[in-house]
Order: structure tokens, then sequence, then C-alpha cells
């Protein structure tokens, strides 16, 4: 196994990163990871010397075929995933998303790996916005390659935020705060799904060792917490944490934008409003201490 090639489409990202953390740490090192920005790959290339990077897009049939010729595993992490960039910007998304995804399909079918994870999200759950119907799309991608190829087990991972993931609010907010700068907020009452990086590399780990068949999106149980207590905690945490004895920050309250629901599902029938929540002291220890 250790001598058998995987391929990580969005491999330079933050889960590709800990995903490579992973695999590296139970043996596995023959990895070619694919990706547009080139500081991101060559600063992958200098943190894990082994893998080796192609530079190039989802979009590109050539890039995709390149990349998964000899792949035994392919992991399927890029995406365009800024909901408000999506609204704006269709076509790029729709590019990435759905026809960077139908060429990885495309491509699963001629060279028939053992096995390819597609990263969804809880927003293809109920869809109201470009991003959200652009990965529902990729899921039914994935179902159809598998009826067309019961060779290779496919799974779809069907998770909320990643704390901490690159251009969220983790990384918005922080040194607003450390600064005592206004900092904004959609809706202090919408709620979301968060969970740690460990525990979305957990569940990668989980799909491609379970024997279970068919493509119906593994969703995994997860707490949530309103934005509101979200925007709480990293108040108080960042601000204890820098000591710079700054002037609290304002908050600006915007109201939701285009393309975002006020509460999320990952099955469509229990809202993040009706799971079990964070409180502020529990969100605070499990992702900001």
């Amino acid at each position: 196994m250790k001598e058998k090639r995987i391929c990580i489409f969005g491999g330079s990202g933050f889960l590709g990163h800990a995903l490579i953390e992973r695999l590296a740490l139970v043996g596995r090192r023959n990895i070619v990871i694919v990706g547009r920005n080139e500081g991101a790959l060559v600063a992958t290339k200098a943190r894990f010397p082994f893998v080796e990077v192609i530079p190039g897009d989802i979009a590109d049939p050539w890039v995709v075929r390149k990349a998964m010729s000899r792949a035994w595993e392919v992991y399927h992490l890029a995406a365009m995933k800024h909901v408000g960039l999506a609204e704006t910007e269709v076509r790029a998304c729709i590019t990435s998303n759905v026809i960077g995804t139908s060429n990885i399909m495309e491509a699963s079918l001629e060279f028939i790996p053992e096995v390819l994870v597609f990263i969804s999200t809880d927003k293809a759950a109920q869809p109201s916005g470009v991003y959200g119907c652009s990965k529902k799309i990729g899921e039914q991608l994935v179902a159809e390659a598998q009826r067309i190829n019961p060779e290779t087990r496919y799974r779809v991972l069907r998770y909320g935020n990643v704390w901490g993931s690159t251009g969220s609010i983790a990384t918005k907010w922080r040194p607003l705060i450390e600064r005592g700068e206004e900092v904004t907020l959609t809706d202090p009452d919408a709620s979301r799904f968060f969970w740690t990086v460990t525990e979305a590399v957990d569940l990668i780990f989980q799909a491609v060792n379970t024997t279970i068949g068919g493509c119906d999106p593994i969703v995994p149980k997860m707490k949530a917490v309103k934005m509101g207590v979200v925007l709480e905690a990293c108040i108080e945490h960042f601000m204890q944490s820098s000591g710079n004895g700054r002037a609290r920050s304002e908050v600006n309250i915007i109201g939701l934008q285009p393309g975002e629901n006020k509460t999320e599902t990952t099955d469509g029938v229990i809202f993040s409003d009706q799971v079990e929540q964070f409180t502020k002291a529990e969100f605070i220890k499990k992702f900001l201490s």
C-alpha cells in the first residue's frame, strides 16, 4: 500500500496539508497534488519534500488526467468555496466546482482508482446559492460515476465549517480584534456547524476504510453554534491572548448576504439550530485554546 500512488486535488490548501501530514504519519509518500496557487504549491513542496506538485486547474482535463493516470487513491478537495464570491463570479464557481468535478469523474472512469473521496458541504443539503448548488451537482456527478463504474469506491463527505481554514472568519477576525478595530458580522443568530481539521481528516480516513457501498453522502454528527457566540468567544480570547490592552472591537452587523442561510443542515431534516450547541466556554476550549 505504501507504494501505491495518491492524488490530492487541492492538496496545497488547509485541509490538504492536514491530509498529507496524516498520510505521512502512516508511511505514505507516493503523493501528487494539484493546485492553482504556485506560491502555495512551492510552500507545500518545502514542507513535504516527498510530494510531487502539479500546477494547474481541475477545469483542464489534461491536468486532471496527468495527475490521475497512476493514482490508486484520489481525494478531491479542490473547490471555489467563498459563498459571496460564488454569487458574483458564477462562471468561475461553476468552472471549478462543476466542470472540474466532471473532469475528475470522467478520468476516474478511464483510470479506475481503488477509491475516490469527494469533499462536499452542508450547503449542498439545502442549496440556496451558487456555491451550494454547485456542490450539490458535484455530489450528483459522483453518484453517476459510481453507477457507471462499480469498480471504484466513491465516497461523498458532507460536513460543515472547518475552523481555521483559509479565508475563514478565524483568519479575518483575529488581526482586527487584536488591533481593536471594527469587525463585521452578518447575523448573530445565524447558526453554523463547526469542527476541527483533525475531525475532518479522521472522517476522510473512515470513509476510505468503510466497506459500505453507494454514494449517499456520509454525514457526521456535529455540534453547532450561533455566530454571535463565535464572535464573543473570539473577542474574549484574542483580546486576552494579545495582551495589548486596546479597546474592544466594535461590531458592524450587516445581515445575511446573498447565498447565505440563517441555519444550515447536513441532511435536509435536522438543522443547525436544532442540534446540540456549543457554549462560549466550550467553543473557546475546543477551537481557540
